[in-house]
């Protein structure tokens, strides 16, 4: 039996396992949706590449979603959005697809002090999606906004060093000076860094008795869906239970671990490898 277009799986793709930040967040509002996520391992990480290259990377990766029967693409990665999230819907505009932006707005909404913090990557920090909104929101709200580049993390959280002593170090090195800045609204800009928020939360507790207000916006990912979803008509209004799957351009034992280190998840993982030169796919 053939199954309605409601029933068909979102796909969900990161440069490897930070996205299941937002997959944890989806999977808690929307738990009757099939999912399939994406892990970009084998390609990672995006946040040092050009974002040409990134961009027509991410088109590969939504092309085999969609080839797996993907209803709707969740781009869960703040430096793939900043890259390709309009190359895509421009390329599939009938379908409902959700990216993921640095919390600029609520972030300004929460400060006291007019002083907010963004770690994130390089590619995210320079993008012109990023710039652009920053200066939309700078000239609304007379935020100020303090960018740190985070080189490096991303990579530690692949590892699975979440609270090792060179993770804590490196996180110190980009957060130290932020705070000594007057920083007290802080913007985890990438979808890796919710999994480092207690080593964080540590850093701030020991460097300063402000409080801190830590922003991140995976919730926020997953109410847009459910609105897109709702509005296409394509809630899963099904009974049985939801299906997940994973597929990784790298290691299937890497991100087996990953989705049970960080979730407690054991789904079926697969690895395959993606032909992304010649996607045929416009890169307009």
């Amino acid at each position: 039996m053939s199954l309605s277009p409601a029933e068909a799986p979102i796909g969900v793709f990161d440069s490897g396992v930070g996205g299941l930040s937002v997959l944890r967040h989806i999977r808690a509002q929307l738990p009757q949706e099939h999912l399939i996520y994406f892990a970009d391992s084998g390609f990672a990480p995006y946040g040092d590449k050009p974002e040409s290259v990134v961009a027509e990377r991410s088109l590969a990766v939504a092309r085999f979603l969609i080839d797996q029967g993907a209803k709707a693409l969740v781009v869960a990665c703040n430096t793939a959005t900043v890259a390709a999230i309009k190359l895509l819907r421009s390329n599939y505009p009938d379908m409902p697809i959700v990216g993921v932006e640095p919390g600029l707005k609520p972030a300004a909404a929460a400060t006291r002090n007019g002083k907010v913090a963004v770690m994130a990557t390089a590619v995210t920090l320079s993008g012109e999606k990023f710039l652009s909104l920053r200066e939309q929101i700078s000239s609304t709200t007379q935020a100020q906004f303090l960018l740190q580049a985070c080189t490096g993390l991303v990579e530690q959280i692949e590892l699975g060093e979440l609270d090792s002593a060179d993770t804590t170090a490196m996180l110190t090195r980009y957060i130290a000076p932020l705070l000594d800045q007057g920083a007290d609204t802080l913007v985890l800009g990438c979808t890796h860094y919710p999994f480092v928020q207690s080593a964080i939360e540590g850093i701030i507790a020991r460097t300063t008795t402000r409080q801190v207000v830590l922003i991140d916006t995976g919730d926020a990912v997953a109410r847009q869906l459910a609105r897109l979803l709702a509005a296409a008509g394509l809630e899963n209004k099904g009974s049985g239970a939801a299906r997940l799957e994973g597929f990784t351009s790298a290691s299937e034992t890497a991100l087996a671990v990953g989705f049970a280190s960080l979730l407690g998840l054991a789904p079926p993982v697969r690895e395959v490898q993606l032909p992304w030169k010649n996607s045929g796919l416009a890169a307009n």
